[in-house]
C-alpha cells in the first residue's frame, strides 16, 4: 500500500509541476488558445499567476516532505488542499461544457483523496 500511496502522489506531483509551470510561466493569451484553457480569458493574470505557483508549491508538498523526513504530515495537508483546487476545476470546466476535463479532474480528484486518506490513516509516515 506504501507503493501505491507514493505512486499516487507522485503522479500529481506530475500533475501540479506541469500545471503550476504552464499557469507560471506561459503568458495569458497563450494559455487562452489553448484547449482546456479558455477560463483564462475571463480571469486576471494575477488570478492565474497565482494558481500556477499553487500549484507549484502542491507539486512540492506532495513528496518533499516525505523524502527529507520534515513535517511529513505536509504530504496528506497537501493532498486535501488538492482536493479543493481540484474541485475548482471541475466546477469551472463544468460551467464551460468540457465534458472530459471534468473527468480528468475527476481521476485527479481519487488520487488526492486517496493520498490524503492513506497518509492521514494507517499508512502514513509516522507508522
Amino acid at each position: 500500500m506504501n507503493l501505491t500511496l507514493w505512486i499516487a502522489a507522485g503522479l500529481l506531483t506530475a500533475v501540479a509541476l506541469a500545471g503550476g509551470s504552464s499557469k507560471t510561466f506561459i503568458p495569458k493569451a497563450s494559455l487562452a488558445a489553448q484547449h482546456g484553457g479558455e477560463w483564462t480569458q475571463d480571469a486576471s493574470t494575477g488570478f492565474i499567476k497565482t494558481l500556477g505557483v499553487l500549484e507549484l508549491m502542491a507539486a512540492v508538498g506532495l513528496i518533499l516532505p516525505a523524502v527529507l523526513d520534515i513535517a511529513p504530515v505536509m504530504v496528506p495537508v497537501t493532498a486535501a488542499c488538492w482536493i479543493a483546487l481540484v474541485v475548482g476545476a471541475m466546477i469551472t470546466h463544468g460551467r464551460l461544457g468540457q465534458s472530459r476535463l471534468v473527468l480528468l479532474n475527476t481521476v485527479y480528484l481519487a488520487l488526492a483523496v486517496f493520498v490524503a486518506w492513506g497518509r492521514f490513516g494507517s499508512w502514513s509516515f509516522g507508522s
